[in-house]
């Protein structure tokens, strides 16, 4: 899959490179459900009409330069995951738009002129509520009034679960909350997160229940507090876990706020520090507390790890 990084106004398509596509539009964080229906359909186009298939996003967040947000802003799926699961779903190429506030002020024929035009895009699938242009002001309607007859257009509908719309909005809302069962159902694959296991106050091993302490990567979106049944790969081999989110109340002064996620591995003795992981969630088991001494704890570990493991067990089933 070739990935091109563009930016309005200096780096744009370079006509002599570029094939004919059909080409899928939408910012796509976390690439879930409703999303691959539209890359699906841009592929199923692409197929029809013999040509590539593309999918044009951007970097970064619209909020940052719409809103003027001061806070990060973290992502379900980061840029690099992004281009992981498109590259999955059959993509040919990817078009990384740079958002920026010059980018923002194009007209609606603006940039369909730069980016739909001049990308030599036979044919355009984007959702039903995508928006282009300064404000937001060209809708899909839009796309289709202003193409003149120079490429065609696809709509998708809005996909619902349980009666609500799939969207990042909501798996944001389920991530919060940790209902990692239904934010399984709106992605369409468990929730995921990577990061590097660095070295924490070791108290696990002194219990009897070792963990690995994740430093989650850059920008990446971290589940509510809680306790979690979770699957882990370490080295290309994948195992099941009991993870800890939270701040450790237990053993920390509750003024430190230092967020931790910490994973006890099942049946695993290896020193993994430095080592990159990925983590898979699949349920969350109960919320962080705070116990009366170690044995109470222990005991609560116990109780938690069983209940993963139950877990697992009935989902081969």
């Amino acid at each position: 899959m070739d990935v091109h990084h563009l930016a309005y106004p200096n780096h744009l398509f370079n006509n002599k490179l570029n094939e004919a596509y059909s080409m899928a539009i939408g910012f796509f964080d976390g690439v879930h459900n409703g999303h691959q229906a539209v890359i699906q359909e841009a592929l199923n186009r692409g197929k029809e009409l013999n040509i590539k298939t593309a999918v044009m996003t951007f970097d970064p967040h619209p909020s940052l330069v719409l809103g003027g947000r001061k806070e990060k802003v973290f992502y379900i799926t980061p840029l690099q995951e992004k281009l992981e699961i498109l590259k999955n779903l059959g993509v040919d190429a990817v078009f990384v738009v740079r958002f920026t506030s010059d980018f923002a002020k194009l007209t609606p024929e603006q940039f369909i002129e730069f980016f739909i035009v001049q990308a030599n895009v036979k044919h355009v699938t984007a959702g039903f509520d995508f928006s282009f242009g300064a404000f937001g002001k060209g809708t899909m309607q839009d796309m289709e009034l202003l193409s003149d007859g120079r490429f065609k257009v696809s709509i998708v509908d809005k996909k619902e679960l349980v009666g609500d719309k799939i969207s990042s909005t909501r798996i944001r809302t389920e991530l919060t909350v940790g209902n990692m069962e239904q934010v399984k159902e709106l992605l369409g694959r468990p929730f995921k997160l990577t990061g590097v296991v660095i070295h924490g106050d070791k108290r696990g091993r002194t219990i009897n229940f070792p963990t690995a302490n994740v430093e989650p990567s850059e920008g990446q979106f971290t589940p509510a507090t809680g306790v979690y049944a979770v699957k882990i790969c370490v080295q290309g081999t994948w195992h099941e876990g009991v993870c800890n989110v939270g701040y450790k109340p237990t053993f920390n002064n509750p003024e430190e706020k230092k967020l931790s996620i910490e994973v006890h591995i099942f049946n695993f003795d290896q020193s993994i520090y430095g080592e990159e992981v990925t983590v898979h969630w699949y349920k969350r088991i109960r919320s962080e507390q705070k116990f009366n001494g170690i044995d109470e704890l222990k005991e609560q570990i116990g109780k938690d790890k069983q209940v993963a493991i139950d877990f697992f067990k009935k989902e081969k089933e």
